[in-house]
């Protein structure tokens, strides 16, 4: 069985300011890059056979970073992207709340929230068929994947055979450059750190 290691992608100045970044391509900030760093000197003893990126350069960068001590080149894999937020992209809660205020209690509620972009479903759809291309590339293989919040509980619905709803009221916190382990086909997937 494919055995997938997964990190969020370090700080940005937006994560920072608690704006929603979907597929907006904000880099990663000093603390981002320090958080790759510390994730990279972590699993440089893993064996890892190869290493997959987001294409949004902060999981790209962070990718880099961790890759460099396992000299493995980064495998772009736009499937990993982040949910496509739409209307919201670049916006605060705070703005929300002053701005689409139904629609920011929707989507605390679980619901719809921003217009445009993607729902939760369509993201996870696409993010579980990158998964499964992963997975054929490296039948037994150990694999690392940086990508993103949305995609890490698309990642976890799909390895616990629940649906995305349920991923995502489980809270599972997702901090940057958290780490999380799964392997496909055993219904298992953990928290790292």
């Amino acid at each position: 069985m494919t055995t997938i290691l997964l990190a969020r992608h370090g700080e940005t100045d937006w994560n920072r300011e608690m704006r929603f970044q979907g597929h907006s391509d904000p880099p990663l900030n000093e603390t981002g890059r320090a958080q790759a760093r510390a994730l990279a000197e972590r699993l440089a003893a893993e064996k890892l056979d190869a290493v997959y990126s987001s294409p949004l350069q902060r999981a790209r960068e962070t990718a880099e970073i961790v890759a460099a001590p396992h000299g493995l080149p980064v495998q772009v894999e736009p499937g990993l992207m982040e949910v496509d937020v739409g209307s919201w992209s670049g916006l605060t809660r705070a703005e929300l709340e002053e701005h689409d205020r139904e629609a920011l209690r929707s989507w605390l509620d679980h619901g719809p929230g921003w217009t445009g972009g993607e729902t939760y479903e369509q993201m996870a759809e696409r993010v579980v068929h990158a998964l499964e291309r992963i997975e054929a590339e490296h039948p037994d293989g150990r694999v690392l994947l940086v990508t993103h919040g949305g995609s890490l509980r698309a990642v976890q619905a799909h390895a616990l055979g629940i649906s995305f709803e349920d991923a995502r009221r489980s809270g599972v916190p997702t901090h940057n450059c958290g780490l999380f382990e799964c392997v496909l086909g055993s219904r298992t997937f953990r928290r790292l750190d």
